[in-house]
């Protein structure tokens, strides 16, 4: 029996949509809806001031194996996982891309980190989540904790890099070194136990959904020009 005209038309549109918007679709599934989903089911558990299961057992086990030697390893990712190095490779970025001219990439960088900074700090005070308490931390905090800051700049760096590169050589590279540096600034906050686990996980969850809905947004433009920007 043949098939009906109306279906191959309508596998023929939907062959042409992956074709032409598969990166997008995908990018928004993985990078904006899956993150999102996240962050939510975190933030409603920390919004009804629940426990989270894993939170506390990670943290003692993180306490477990604290030693001199892990110290100088975590204290140094922590502090480069923020003001003394995410922020001004963010404003580095932002800068050598302007005098690059590539406007759009710019216009990204500049809306994706700033954004996350203003959305971390909006969102800190909106929950208000204490910092762990289970020992005396060799680097305290004093603000909130919900989500991570570090988590945040860092991931949203990460994504930007690795998004600006993706269509280039460099991919890789990026990704490679973003795999190694993100995660070890997560664990450096947990390992100083300045922050629970679930912190860490939405930090990462709501820097992916703003820096890849960022550059699904800024990044609408015919194909063809792209290799101009």
């Amino acid at each position: 029996m043949p098939e009906p005209s109306w279906r191959r038309e309508a596998a023929d549109v939907v062959a042409a949509l992956a074709r032409r918007y598969g990166w997008k679709l995908v990018l928004l599934f993985v990078g904006v809806l899956l993150p999102m989903w996240a962050f939510m089911e975190l933030a409603d558990e920390v919004h009804e001031a629940e426990a989270i299961p894993f939170d506390e057992p990670v943290l003692l086990f993180a306490r477990e194996m604290a030693s001199d030697g892990f110290d100088g390893v975590f204290l140094f990712f922590s502090r480069i996982g923020y003001g003394s190095g995410v922020v001004p490779v963010d404003i580095g970025l932002v800068l050598v891309l302007l005098a690059l001219r590539r406007w759009r990439h710019a216009v990204f960088a500049a809306v994706a980190t700033g954004g996350s900074a203003l959305l971390n700090i909006a969102t800190k005070q909106l929950f208000a989540r204490d910092r762990p308490s289970l020992w005396e931390s060799i680097a305290p905090e004093t603000s909130y904790s919900f989500p991570s800051g570090h988590a945040m700049g860092s991931m949203t760096l990460a994504l930007v890099l690795v998004l600006l590169a993706w269509h280039t050589r460099a991919r890789w590279w990026a990704v490679a070194a973003m795999a190694v540096f993100v995660p070890m600034v997560g664990l450096s906050r947990v390992y100083l136990g300045v922050h629970y686990p679930s912190d860490i996980l939405a930090g990462w969850s709501a820097a992916a959904l703003w820096t890849v809905g960022t550059y699904l947004l800024v990044d609408r433009r015919p194909r063809a020009t792209r290799a101009s920007d």
